[in-house]
């Protein structure tokens, strides 16, 4: 595997799928031994919902993006050199472009099983809107793996964390860490005593700027932890609030299946009582009836014993005479 086909992979998929599919790849690499494709994919942060429609857009539409792309270089090349006529053109077309974007963004959110909220269409379009505005952000949004939505403040983006996936190799080849050289000092002679508070002087500014710097460093290595522990608490909370809602969504599907049994039993026990009351009259008339059949079978032998006595005695009458 590679950590770029990885990350392509991963911003891909829909983002309820997102962390189970970077756990596999994850685990697929420790099992592989590369442990710093491990790393760099366990580094992976899970897109927000504006950022996922965003990518969405990136690989999907991706001429209609790069239009937008390069409507951005038009504007900013019609700011510098202060085309207001111009200007006013490729703004309106600005508007209109974005706006179809945002459209199309949603969508597309919706054909894959995904509607979005006026909220969350509000951010791709701001999304849109700072990818217009700053080259570093139209960058992040081309390359498909935003994690966050962008916004443009009117002075840059900036190089931050937040704009577009870095991969560790990736941030380490960027930002080299920063070594001082080594300085040979030349033999000197004896310094008088001015000369050696001026070199003391001289050694605590060293020591003060490069107690500075290290600090400086520090404090940077510090933001960026807190930046990926930012995102990473982002994405948990986001996937908690998804697996809430798919809870939701189940416990009152089901609530709904209750109750439509709760009725069904309701009338399936009224129906039940009803054929309980018709069985019992129906078998107390059944007795009757079967009362009067007994009835009506003696009476029926008694007259047909009468009937052979009366024909006995019709044979008798008539041999006589």
């Amino acid at each position: 595997m590679d950590a770029e086909d990885v990350a392509d992979e991963l911003y891909a998929l829909p983002p309820e799928e997102f962390i189970a599919a970077r756990r596999e790849r994850e685990a697929q690499a420790r099992a592989a031994g590369d442990r710093d494709l491990a790393k760099e994919i366990a580094a992976l942060a899970k897109p927000s919902t504006a950022a996922w429609v965003a990518n969405l857009l990136a690989r999907e539409q991706r001429a209609e993006i790069e239009g937008l792309v390069d409507l951005g270089d038009l504007l900013r090349e019609a700011q510098e050199n202060l085309d207001g006529e111009e200007l006013r053109a490729l703004d309106v077309q600005r508007r209109r472009l974005v706006a179809a974007l945002a459209r199309q963004g949603r969508a597309l959110a919706n054909a894959h099983g995904h509607p979005v909220s006026t909220a969350v269409a509000d951010q791709v379009e701001e999304t849109l809107r700072a990818a217009l505005a700053d080259p570093d952000a139209a960058g992040a949004l081309a390359a498909g793996r935003l994690t966050t939505a962008l916004r443009y403040s009117g002075l840059g983006t900036g190089d931050r964390p937040d704009l577009r996936v870095v991969h560790p190799k990736e941030r380490a080849r960027k930002e080299p860490a920063r070594k001082e050289p080594a300085r040979k000092e030349p033999a000197r002679k004896a310094p008088k005593p001015r000369e050696r508070g001026a070199d003391a002087a001289a050694r605590r500014r060293e020591q003060e700027e490069a107690e500075r710097r290290a600090a400086e460093e520090q404090r940077r290595r510090e933001l960026e932890q807190a930046r990926r522990a930012a995102q990473e608490a982002a994405a948990a909370a986001e996937e908690a609030e998804d697996a809430q809602s798919a809870e939701e969504s189940r416990a009152a599907r089901l609530r709904a299946q209750e109750e439509e049994l709760r009725d069904r039993v309701a009338e399936l026990t009224d129906e039940l009582a009803r054929a309980r009351d018709e069985c019992t009259r129906t078998g107390t008339e059944l007795a009757r009836a079967e009362r009067r059949q007994k009835t009506a079978a003696r009476r029926a032998a008694d007259a047909v014993a009468a009937l052979e006595r009366a024909r006995a005695h019709v044979e008798a009458l008539e041999a006589e005479g």
